[in-house]
């Protein structure tokens, strides 16, 4: 690559991040749901739906027109198309994409101390991070727990079996904001259905979210170790291990926690099978969220395994055996996002 192409690459990046920071402010203002909601609309329209400074909004307004999120009519009103509104507004869509601006946002304010944990190996913990994450996270995952997930269970028929066992305790370790619990409960309505998550707040998000969504779901503070032993028939962790300092401890307390016959279930990160450069888009995302995010939140707690975002399935594998189960397969679950599906064998 020479030099004018590089830095070609390099303002193109700062055009996306730019393009990033903008889509935030949408959001946070709530000016996107406006003019899905309303229609087209002037700075001083905009601002009288939904709040905000007439100043900025023009600016805000004109710079998503240049940028082509916008699209400017002959009377000088702007509007949002219909295929960036479902990715923008739409919160049950699987497009939906705004919260990943918040996302990259909300680690962006943590610049300062990520830098200290890249200098001397400290972290950032999940907690630090703050509500933009925590919120962030659950409604990007949200539409796919609630509308892919009971389908691609279905679709695995041992373990559907299991989770239709009459009176079959569930339990999902490391839930967040209890979308995927929420999920369970619903596919599976004869199943006791529990979430389990370390963070306090996360664990208050997921019972107002069950409470609207009028699902009658146990919630707990705590980790696997909580579970017990022998007490289920299944055990889901989705998107959570490669965050963990001790990943083997939780896989440990998890397999403990199940009964002979029962299932454990991982979602994570459909990373690939080994590290290559230059690497596709799905790999250089999933790295963007380790560098950022899970990595230093892994290292916040010490000793930590270190795993960060990028997953491999031989790393999975070797957690799960130090932990006691025999072997991990990968489950026949296609197109779930960026997510892929192992089952751990006991």
């Amino acid at each position: 690559m020479t030099t004018e192409e590089f830095a070609d690459r390099l303002l193109k990046s700062a055009l996306g991040t730019i393009e990033i920071l903008s889509i935030h402010l949408g959001d946070r203002l709530g000016w996107y749901r406006a003019l899905a909601d309303h229609g087209a609309a002037t700075a001083a329209e905009l601002t009288a739906r939904a709040g905000g400074h007439e100043r900025y909004a023009r600016e805000w307004l004109e710079q998503q027109a240049a940028t082509g999120i916008l699209v400017t009519r002959e009377d000088g009103r702007f509007v949002l198309p219909e295929g960036a509104a479902e990715v923008l507004t739409d919160e049950s869509s699987l497009a939906y994409l705004a919260p990943l601006a918040r996302m990259l946002a909300g680690a962006a304010t943590q610049m300062p101390a990520l830098v200290d944990a890249y200098r001397d190996g400290g972290g950032v913990g999940w907690a630090t991070f703050g509500a933009d994450l925590r919120e962030s996270q659950s409604e990007m995952n949200r539409p796919w727990f609630e509308h892919a997930l009971p389908d691609a269970l279905a679709g695995v028929a041992d373990l559907d079996a299991v989770l239709r066992r009459p009176g079959a305790r569930v339990a999902d370790v490391g839930c967040g904001g209890g979308w995927s619990t929420i999920a369970l409960a619903r596919a599976y309505p004869r199943a006791a259905v529990e979430g389990v998550d370390i963070d306090g707040p996360s664990v208050e998000l997921a019972m107002r979210n069950a409470k609207e969504a009028g699902v009658a779901v146990a919630f707990h503070h705590g980790d696997a170790g909580m579970l017990g032993d022998n007490a289920y028939d299944a055990v889901f962790a989705f998107e959570c291990l490669h965050d963990l300092p001790r990943p083997v401890d939780m896989l440990a307390a998890i397999r403990r926690a199940v009964r002979p016959g029962g299932m454990v279930v991982i979602m994570d990160e459909a990373a690939a099978d080994s590290f290559a450069g230059p690497a596709d888009d799905t790999e250089r995302l999933l790295y963007g969220f380790s560098l950022l995010i899970c990595l230093p939140d892994g290292m916040s707690h010490q000793p930590s395994a270190g795993t960060g975002t990028v997953m491999r399935p031989d790393t999975l594998r070797r957690y799960a055996v130090e932990a006691g189960f025999r072997d991990v397969e990968v489950l026949p679950i296609a197109d779930f996002g960026f997510w892929r599906f192992y089952r751990l064998l006991l």
